[in-house]
């Protein structure tokens, strides 16, 4: 399903589409001129998002789950039949919750890492030999800042293990593509108002406004904006970019 004809331009992926900081991000792009192909697990909730974002530029989408074997070629073959080509990718579908160490389990392990980590990697396998042909390209991968700032009262290892290896692919990836001329960066966020939140059980997500030094939570927009530029600058690679009001910078004292 594609919404709008002018098929001209910059053609991005953005994975977690439906909802949250993914819709803001194709928003963004789409604002910028740039197409979109939005991806998620829900057929009727990515239908819902790309009438919404209709308007705003030239929508497609495919639903499927990252974690699926073949899911990521797939929706690369979905840009280039719709647009021509591909060249952004934002790998922002995950999942994320919090699971004390002593009671995490193996299936627990498989699903973070099959999302967070499997579904990025196979995504942007899949993504960048379409990028070489358009000359380059650029690859945001979602990460958190907890990554490099843990919270004894939120016990995530799992998930935050899964995510520290797309920090670090995202440096390996930047230093083996850099001679495609394919940028490839992180975005380190803090805690950012989303549907997530509500999923993961914190009823007032503005109560941890605390825990950042500019003592607010983020929105999907501060996200997009950060997004975009990366998407967009052609001397940016292999950075980690918090995005995250200062909260693995330091602490509010009393």
């Amino acid at each position: 399903m594609t919404q709008k004809t002018e098929k001209k331009g910059l053609t991005a992926i953005v994975t977690g589409s439906s909802t949250g900081i993914g819709f803001g991000v194709a928003r963004r792009l789409l604002e910028s001129g740039i197409n979109v192909v939005l991806a998620a697990r829900t057929e009727k909730d990515l239908a819902d998002a790309a009438t919404r974002l209709s308007p705003y530029g030239n929508v497609a989408y495919l639903a499927g789950d990252v974690a699926e074997p073949g899911f990521g070629d797939r929706l690369v073959r979905k840009a280039v039949e719709e647009f021509g080509g591909v060249d952004i990718l934002v790998n922002n579908a995950g999942v994320f919750h919090p699971k004390p160490f002593l009671e995490t389990e193996e299936a627990d392990l498989d699903r973070f890492f099959a999302i967070n980590f499997k579904g990025s990697y196979f995504t942007a396998q899949a993504a960048v030999p379409e990028m070489k042909k358009r000359g380059g390209g650029a690859i945001v991968n979602v990460g958190t800042t907890l990554v490099e700032h843990a919270i004894a009262g939120f016990p995530a290892s799992g998930a935050i293990a899964s995510k520290a290896a797309l920090h670090s692919l995202t440096h390996q990836l930047a230093a083996e593509l850099g001679e495609d001329n394919i940028r490839v960066s992180t975005i380190a966020t803090g805690i950012i108002e989303t549907p997530l939140q509500r999923k993961m059980g914190i009823a007032d997500v503005q109560s941890l406004a605390g825990l950042h030094l500019l003592n607010r939570v983020g929105s999907t927009e501060d996200m997009a904006d950060a997004v975009a530029m990366l998407a967009q600058n052609d001397f940016i690679t292999g950075t980690t970019l918090r995005v995250d009001g200062g909260h693995a910078a330091g602490h509010v004292f009393g």
